[in-house]
């Protein structure tokens, strides 16, 4: 009887580890995106945006899928340009071929990228980070960030909209993170 009583609490344990071990691993494929500057959902520092130095924030990022050739960042506000009312996408930077091996970009990144990183035209008609200036109330910033099983190479003047049609059938895997912003807060 000891014995029987034994040999099921060993399957019990077991079988509790093997679960463990199952949720760690689904938690590991899942790709994620933060920033060591603000929280999801958390308001964005001023320093980042046109009221501050509008430089990039600090970003990184884990769980990139294995087959994953490149990364690409797109960074936008879908609120412009009232988020009472809001009536576009205001695309503020757009990065590609971006290395699967870099797990982040630093403060100020913009200024000073990787040769092999890839910068699209954004909304403001340049090609580097243009930080949260949003005319009037609060905005969200979506920080996205996807995986692909291509890199797509140089894409003469492109924009937002020419790299969402390079990406249509590669994107493995994508995370987001949102953060907040109202000027002179």
């Amino acid at each position: 009887m000891r014995q029987a009583h034994i040999m099921a609490l060993t399957a019990v344990v077991l079988l509790s580890l093997s679960r463990i071990s199952l949720s760690v691993a689904e938690e590991m494929d899942t790709m994620q995106i933060t920033s060591p500057a603000f929280n999801h959902q958390g308001m964005i520092p001023a320093k980042y945006t046109c009221d501050g130095a509008d430089i990039s924030p600090p970003l990184a990022w884990q769980g990139i899928p294995q087959n994953t050739q490149s990364l690409v960042l797109i960074v936008d506000d879908p609120d412009a340009p009232d988020p009472a009312a809001p009536r576009m996408t205001w695309v503020h930077w757009v990065l590609y071929d971006i290395p699967p091996t870099l797990t982040g970009l630093e403060e100020g990144a913009a200024d000073h990228l990787a040769a092999e990183i890839r910068q699209a035209t954004n909304d403001f008609r340049r090609t580097r980070y243009g930080g949260p200036c949003p005319p009037v109330g609060k905005h969200r910033y979506f920080f996205k960030l996807y995986a692909l099983d291509k890199t797509l190479g140089p894409l003469a003047n492109a924009d937002n909209a020419d790299l969402e049609k390079a990406m249509q059938g590669h994107i493995l895997m994508k995370a987001e993170l949102v953060g907040l912003y109202q000027k002179g807060r």
